[in-house]
This record gives structure tokens, C-alpha cells and sequence, in this order.
């Protein structure tokens, strides 16, 4: 006869698996048990026991300390075995897309738009700017945008202030300024964009 109250050690349960990604996603974050309590606000003596798997903790606390590491939360209910895709692309064999800058005859080139794991969904997008342009437009989104510059050179606008970005240059900016290139002063001018995939 089975003892009721054994351990189970037969395959990774619910607190197992959870458990492990909190302890796993905090050492990743460089945090202590304490400094994720206190970011999370869930108490550390409930860290503690999350992370021994020695209680079941509710949605909303997953989803607290899901926001304190800066995980999706279903990223927390995925074993350590679980499998992870790559996407890979060759250079030049991105997708040609279609993006408001297209009409003023800007190209782009996307390299993915899904994170397949679920976390933050970004999209990657080669941008080469139209050089016959004088007039380019600003743009204003949510969220963030990363800039590289890959080969020539422009200047470029962000809420009051303007960078000349040449190649190798990179700039991280808030997306809800008014944003964008305003003069090619080096052509090709070709850059990676990065910006959260619109939902």
C-alpha cells in the first residue's frame, strides 16, 4: 500500500517545475531571495518556500514574481527540459515587408517577428532609407526601439534632441517620443531596428 503523504518523486509537478524557474530566473537576475521579495512584494519567507517547492502559490503571486525577474509568466510554468527554438536567418534571405516608410520608398527586410518561447516578442528589421527622400516623416509607438547603424551614416531625431548615428552606432530609445532619421548623410544608410512586435 502507498504512503498518501510520500514524496512524490515521479515526474516534475507543478510546484517542481515552478519553483526551479523563480530559483533559476533570480540567480540568472543576480538577485537574493530577499531583494526578489522585496521587488516582487511578495514576502521572502514565501519565496523561500516557492522555491522548495513546498507550497502552491497563486496565479497572482506567479505573475508578481514574474514581473520582479522580467519574465513572461507562462515562462515560469515551463519545465527545464522544455524545448527551445532559434530562428536563423542567412544574410539576405529575409522577408521583404511592407511598413509605412515603404510608400516614401524605404526597404525592409524583417529577420522574424515571433520569439517562439513566448517571452517579449521583438521583431528585427533591416531598414534602408530611400536616398532620393529629403521630407521623412517622424514616427511615435509604444514601447521601446534599438538602432544600428550598419553601413553609412544619418542624423537622427529623438523628442528635441539629434544624433549623427554612422556605422557601428547604436541608439536605445524610448518609442513614445516623436522619433526618426531626418537626413542621409552617407548613403547606403542601411541600419537593424528592433522594435516589440505590435500586438
Amino acid at each position: 500500500m502507498t504512503d498518501p503523504h510520500q514524496e512524490r518523486t515521479d515526474g516534475p509537478d507543478l510546484e517542481r517545475v515552478v519553483g526551479g524557474r523563480v530559483r533559476h530566473y533570480r540567480l540568472l537576475a543576480g538577485m537574493t531571495a530577499a531583494e526578489l521579495a522585496a521587488t516582487s512584494g511578495v514576502s521572502a519567507a514565501m519565496v523561500s518556500r516557492i522555491e522548495s517547492a513546498s507550497t502552491s502559490p497563486s496565479l497572482g503571486t506567479i505573475s508578481r514574481l514574474a514581473g520582479a525577474l522580467g519574465v513572461a509568466v507562462d515562462a515560469l510554468f515551463r519545465s527545464s527540459g522544455a524545448s527551445y527554438q532559434a530562428v536563423v536567418v542567412k544574410n539576405g534571405q529575409g522577408v521583404e515587408s511592407v511598413r509605412a516608410g515603404s510608400k516614401l520608398g524605404h526597404r525592409y527586410e524583417s529577420l522574424g517577428n515571433v520569439l517562439p518561447t513566448g517571452g517579449s516578442s521583438l521583431e528585427p528589421v533591416i531598414v534602408e532609407l530611400n536616398p532620393e527622400l529629403d521630407d521623412l516623416p517622424m514616427y511615435e509607438h509604444v514601447g521601446a526601439e534599438f538602432l544600428l547603424m550598419l553601413t553609412g551614416a544619418m542624423r537622427f531625431a529623438h523628442g528635441e534632441d539629434e544624433y549623427v548615428l554612422r556605422e557601428g552606432d547604436s541608439i536605445l530609445l524610448d518609442a513614445a517620443a516623436p522619433h526618426g532619421p531626418v537626413e542621409i548623410v552617407e548613403h547606403p544608410a542601411r541600419f537593424l531596428s528592433i522594435n516589440p512586435t505590435a500586438t
